[in-house]
């Protein structure tokens, strides 16, 4: 059963813009949940996490949310097949809005072509740009607009425990290096770490060696949480080559 996150009345924003919506996020990363939690805790929204395809199943038999956003790279398969579900009603409720979600741009004609309404690509846009598109795909009257459109800080502590999880697959089951790779890229992206992206990317394609992903997952764990989020800048001229792995 997805995880309840019960989060207090929103302060930030005049109007709580998404007071009384509520939000199913199909997520697999805790460092991604983390900023969208926040997002949702400042406008009003109240937000439930499912982290697998069939945690999603089982709360739309029960529940139904006003929005869904679906991760496209998920442990258990992929998200266009629970935005094509959600579409075809196999729920036996009213249909959602759907969103899909990815740290690939490409994902956005796929989550499309699926049926959903629109996508958000990874890191989630700020306070403003995020309220505006929920009032968009539901119709919503946007009766108050956010005071602020700036990205929310996420956990470093959720980062450091979505890296260790994915250091961890590919040292147990190194079969799954495609999806861990997109789901390291997917984080690294929401953490602005342009390097690490970069690896992970390299890493996706069937058959990619992985171990240069592994090299730099293990230099990450092995800084300071707080040096998790912003790489430290050693200000002795530009970052190593994403090959050299000298962090």
């Amino acid at each position: 059963m997805p995880d309840p996150l019960h989060l207090p009345d929103a302060n930030a924003c005049r109007a709580a813009p998404l007071r009384g919506l509520t939000i199913l996020l199909v997520e697999d990363s805790r460092f991604a949940c983390d900023a969208l939690r926040l997002i949702c805790q400042r406008t009003g929204a109240r937000m439930r996490r499912a982290g697998t395809l069939a945690a999603a199943r089982a709360h739309l038999r029960l529940y139904r949310p006003d929005v869904v956003l679906v991760d496209l790279g998920l442990p258990d398969g992929r998200g266009e097949a629970l935005i094509h579900e959600l579409c075809l009603g196999s729920f036996g409720r009213a249909r959602p809005a759907i969103l899909g979600l990815s740290g690939d741009p490409a994902g956005r004609g796929a989550a499309l072509a699926s049926g959903a309404d629109g996508f958000v690509e990874k890191p989630v846009p700020g306070l403003s740009a995020f309220v505006a598109l929920i009032l968009r795909t539901t119709g919503t009257p946007a009766a108050t607009a956010c005071e602020s459109g700036m990205t929310l800080p996420a956990d470093p502590l959720a980062l450091r425990d979505d890296l260790a999880h994915a250091a961890e697959m590919l040292d147990v089951q190194p079969e799954t290096g495609s999806y861990v790779a997109g789901f390291v890229e997917g984080i690294a992206r929401c953490a602005d770490d342009p390097v690490l992206a970069d690896v992970a990317a390299r890493a996706r394609p069937a058959g990619a060696d992985t171990a240069p992903l592994v090299r730099l997952l293990a230099s990450r764990l092995a800084r300071p949480v707080t040096g998790l989020i912003v790489p430290p800048m050693s200000g002795a001229g530009p970052p190593p080559h994403p090959g050299t792995h000298s962090e």
